[in-house]
């Protein structure tokens, strides 16, 4: 079976479900959100993380790769991505740390030994794991629904944090032993989606509707950027949504940008559109949360 690929494994995770939870980070996703904070997710095979404010200039890692991608150039390590093939040999050579390779597979006895280690706080808050990414439903579902059921028969309470864009049938396999489906709305419009997102939202907004028929448990997480989404009007078309399609929620997320994931683009060696991303202000935010509550929704917070 084969292993996807896992990029972290956060404890004490209290903004991914209700409860302490361990949240397992799968990497790849098939959106490309303007926003990502976690860049490091979006693709499915290992990278290289290059920490360019820890680097000495020491020219060790010249001299490791095998594949000539690093250069010492007056004094400063420069990158040739095109060459690099994650070998991990800069990685071990480097001194300060400077590197990472972002991408670790897991059997499942030993992902199920990890996940199990803060089992004391999930039995004392009522919280349990979290499956996340990038985006958890489009890995290898024999992989990922094998992983649901041997969690659930042990007893533990799975959460999926979905953006909802994947076959449905990868959410009926594992609908079953799943308690909450965290489930992403960024934009209704599918134009919008598509300009800001990468793609349209047919099929995200389709498998929304099929869960909910489905019975399944959904809490819809809204992230909010000033400039794009956090508006009355968008707001106004979800909640038109949500109340057309009769889709039961048990929670709603409003989920304010914010840019710490900067740092990971530069590290990445990619460009980040913060010029045009802003938070939205904290009055804002309430005012989008009464339109929810007034029209009858609960349990509607801002934040995680």
């Amino acid at each position: 079976m084969n292993q996807p690929y896992v990029f972290n494994i956060q404890k004490y995770s209290i903004h991914d479900g209700p409860g302490i939870r361990t949240t397992i980070f799968f990497k790849g996703c098939p959106l490309s959100c303007q926003w990502c904070h976690n860049p490091e997710s979006q693709r499915h095979e290992i990278e290289l993380m290059y920490y360019h404010e820890r680097c000495t200039g020491c020219g060790a890692c010249v001299k490791a790769c095998p594949k000539g991608a690093n250069l010492l150039v007056d004094g400063r390590i420069q990158m040739e991505r095109t060459r690099c093939t994650a070998c991990g040999a800069c990685v071990d050579s480097c001194t300060v740390n400077a590197r990472e390779l972002i991408g670790k597979t897991y059997t499942m006895d030993e992902l199920i030994k990890e996940a199990e280690k803060d089992r004391m706080f999930y039995e004392e808050s009522g919280g349990g794991i979290t499956l996340s990414g990038g985006e958890v439903m489009v890995q290898n579902m024999d992989y990922i629904e094998e992983l649901c059921r041997k969690l659930h028969r042990k007893g533990y309470s799975i959460d999926i944090d979905t953006c909802g864009f994947a076959p449905y049938e990868n959410f009926s396999r594992i609908l079953p032993y799943v308690d909450t489906f965290l489930y992403d709305i960024k934009l209704i419009n599918p134009e919008e989606h598509k300009k800001y997102i990468g793609t349209d939202n047919r099929l995200i907004l389709d498998n929304l509707i099929a869960l909910s028929k489905a019975g399944a448990k959904i809490n819809i997480r809204i992230p909010l950027v000033r400039g794009v989404n956090a508006t009355e009007e968008f707001i106004k078309q979800t909640i038109d949504f949500l109340k057309e399609n009769q889709i039961r929620t048990v929670g709603i997320n409003l989920l304010p940008y914010h840019n710490t994931g900067k740092s990971k683009y530069e590290n990445l060696d990619r460009t980040y559109a913060d010029e045009q991303l802003k938070v939205p202000p904290q009055e804002q935010l309430e005012q989008l949360k009464q339109m929810f509550l007034m029209n009858g929704f609960q349990n509607v917070k801002i934040g995680g």
